[in-house]
């Protein structure tokens, strides 16, 4: 290890557990976080801080002014852009640490997308707010033997575990059903404290550390739950896998052996939007569309995507086809726009 390594994470190299051998470990690690909201962002400022050597950052959204609350990576500069958020913070990233390697990925993470995505890290990070993303990761993760670290925060509420192929339970164990079943609370339902965001991301990366430097026997087989606004905290034992589960027991994969038939509309929670993604992915030519779109309304680009305005509808549209429509929540308004102006 050179002088200039053991300048720079001096005070992570007094820590006894982690040290010279942990540090080389950490430097030689690649990981992938899911999500570049409010977990996402704090979870990847101390892996890179951390001298973590490759961080793969994937997000499908772009930087909104009411994100600047909790997503601490960004400012109003990237809001009034409109910034995707991996690529924010892929930014902001090398800036703080350039001598590791972050990749930006401005993507939805699915079926068709995870072996590029997902293959050959060593631990996925889960910073995402979907629980149909969170079972497809479940299912990548244990398919392929890799660990995952889940995290959720809320109102003023977290949760965190460690589900590791082989030692513990799944995702899928704990949560069961579909992903699709019931509605859970979100942040842009009940709101969030800035506070939860960084004790759920810390104790994340807490374990992410204890892995990726050889010490996953210190991971305790739990799932943390605690509120720091009523002060209290609980632990329930994610140690013993539920029985005949498709994902660890059966190894069925079910999310990641899924097949899109058809075009995912699907309503954006708390956000009068809808996303399209189509089945079949392609590649826009960006200038030929914003050629096309101008006599229509409003258009602005930044490089990474376009922005429509139409009457009382906004379309942010994307190089691989995918577009958010903001100002309804109807997916056959969604779809009937995103035939007239993209085409099928």
């Amino acid at each position: 290890m050179d002088e200039h390594i053991e300048s720079r994470y001096s005070r992570q190299l007094l820590f006894t557990p982690i040290g010279r051998e942990g540090q080389a470990k950490l430097l030689r690690s690649k990981v992938a976080v899911i999500g570049m909201g409010a977990l996402g962002t704090v979870i990847s400022s101390q892996l890179v801080r951390g001298g973590v050597g490759h961080v793969k950052l994937i997000d499908r959204d772009f930087i909104e002014f009411s994100n600047l609350q909790r997503q601490m990576l960004y400012d109003e500069e990237d809001a009034a852009s409109h910034l995707p958020k991996a690529e924010a913070a892929r930014l902001k990233l090398t800036k703080i640490n350039s001598e590791v390697t972050v990749e930006s990925f401005v993507a939805d993470l699915n079926v068709s997308n995870t072996q590029e995505l997902l293959d050959g890290v060593d631990l996925i990070m889960d910073g995402s707010d979907n629980m149909a993303v969170r079972f497809l990761i479940n299912d990548i993760a244990f398919q392929k033997g890799i660990p995952y670290i889940y995290g959720g925060a809320v109102s003023s509420r977290g949760m965190v575990a460690a589900f590791i192929p082989g030692k513990t339970a799944c995702f899928q164990c704990l949560f069961g059903g579909s992903a699709e079943s019931g509605r859970l609370e979100t942040c842009d339902t009940v709101g969030v404290i800035a506070p939860i965001v960084d004790i759920v991301s810390s104790r994340q990366v807490t374990l992410a550390l204890k892995i990726l430097t050889g010490h996953a026997d210190l991971v305790k087989p739990v799932l943390k739950t605690f509120d720091i606004w009523h002060d209290y905290d609980y632990e329930m034992s994610i140690e013993e896998p539920r029985q005949n589960c498709p994902t660890c027991q059966l190894k069925q994969y079910p999310y990641a052996a899924s097949r899109e038939k058809e075009d995912i509309v699907e309503t954006l929670c708390g956000r009068d939007s809808v996303q399209i993604r189509p089945r079949v992915k392609r590649a826009l030519d960006m200038d030929d569309l914003l050629n096309r779109l101008k006599p229509l309304g409003r258009v602005e680009q930044n490089g990474f995507l376009i922005r429509f305005f139409t009457g009382d509808y906004q379309m942010t549209i994307f190089p691989d086809s995918r577009v958010m429509i903001h100002g309804t929540h109807d997916k056959k308004v969604a779809k009937s726009l995103y035939a007239r102006y993209i085409g099928s």
